[in-house]
């Protein structure tokens, strides 16, 4: 059967139309990319993927949602729109519907997408576990996380506010960090610094350390400056990401205790390059009595270039089509 897809942000809402059967997803259409700010409702903007597609949709969909999916009322983060799942029947015209949290459906992608699609970062050259937990997580505008269970009779996609525990810095550079950002949030969470707008601390302290004075810069500037290394204090700004990225991954194995773990992300995609020949390995491993441990877990990135979407599509798939 045909579903559509549905993955917002707090930036763009992205469509396509997926086909779906036995609780899987068979393929994902060419989706279509709408600002928010252009659209005043996801009402409004479903329609205008309707034309753009210039035919009847079908009748039923997956939508992953940048926001925690509790009570009859969705504040989306960085969107102003407001869902209410009790009318998404009517207002959307579909029978069945199924609505997760945005990294939830990029769990429900990690559960279901080939071993093709996942790059390998570091650990044993093995593919993802059939059996056991595979840890998720992805900086983007935060970092989310999640776990998929796999077993015997499918999977299970356990949703976490993961990326909001305390960051534990390793050494003096990430305590200046810390303590940079402590004069302002007070309580620093991992995605304060493992997330893309964190890379703006985490210049602004190497500035510091070097006695530089710098422009104030966005993240996106950041980015763009360090990816292109054009800039030496926004290239180790890179590393020093890498770095706290392989801790912090690290640190999420060993609570979950998986047998796999993921990286996930628009931003960890465009680190590909760069994860595999920085120290995220071997801040990954770095655990003390755990190492050998540690060094065991598979470690993947996930290169399939719309996760939300064919999560969001797999996610209807498990409820309905199994």
């Amino acid at each position: 059967m045909e579903v559509v897809a549905v993955d917002i942000g707090g930036t763009h809402a992205r469509f396509a139309i997926a086909e779906v059967e036995n609780g899987k997803v068979v393929s994902l259409g060419e989706n279509v990319k709408l600002k928010t700010a252009e659209h005043g409702s996801l009402q409004l903007a479903w329609q205008a993927f309707g034309r753009a597609v210039g035919r009847p949709l079908p009748r039923a969909t997956g939508i992953a949602v940048a926001s925690p999916i509790k009570g009859d009322l969705i504040k989306l983060t960085n969107n102003p729109w407001i869902i209410r799942p009790s009318l998404v029947k009517e207002r959307l015209e579909v029978d069945s519907y199924v609505m997760v949290n945005d990294f939830a459906a990029v769990g429900h992608a990690v559960a279901q997408l080939p071993d093709d699609d996942f790059e390998y970062l570091c650990g044993p050259e093995t593919p993802l576990p059939t059996e056991g937990a595979i840890t998720v997580c992805g900086p983007g505008t935060g970092l989310g996380v999640a776990q998929v269970v796999r077993h015997g009779k499918g999977y299970e996609i356990i949703a976490t506010e993961g990326g909001h525990t305390d960051f534990a810095p390793l050494d003096g550079i990430e305590d200046a960090i810390v303590k940079r950002l402590r004069k302002t949030y007070t309580r620093v969470s991992v995605e304060r610094i493992v997330s893309g707008p964190g890379i703006v601390g985490i210049y602004e302290t190497l500035a510091d350390l070097e006695g530089h004075a710098v422009a104030s810069r966005d993240d996106k500037t950041l980015w763009t400056m360090a990816l292109e290394g054009k800039d030496s204090l926004a290239v180790a700004a890179l590393d020093r990401f890498c770095l706290s990225l392989g801790a912090v991954a690290g640190d999420l194995a060993l609570s979950h205790g998986p047998t796999g773990v993921v990286i996930a992300g628009g931003l960890g995609l465009r680190l590909k390059d760069h994860l595999v020949n920085s120290g995220f390995a071997q801040r990954f491993t770095a655990k003390g009595r755990f190492q050998s441990l540690m060094a065991s877990i598979p470690v993947k990135l996930i290169t399939y270039p719309e996760p939300g979407l064919y999560g969001a599509a797999a996610a209807y798939a498990q409820e309905h089509t199994q």
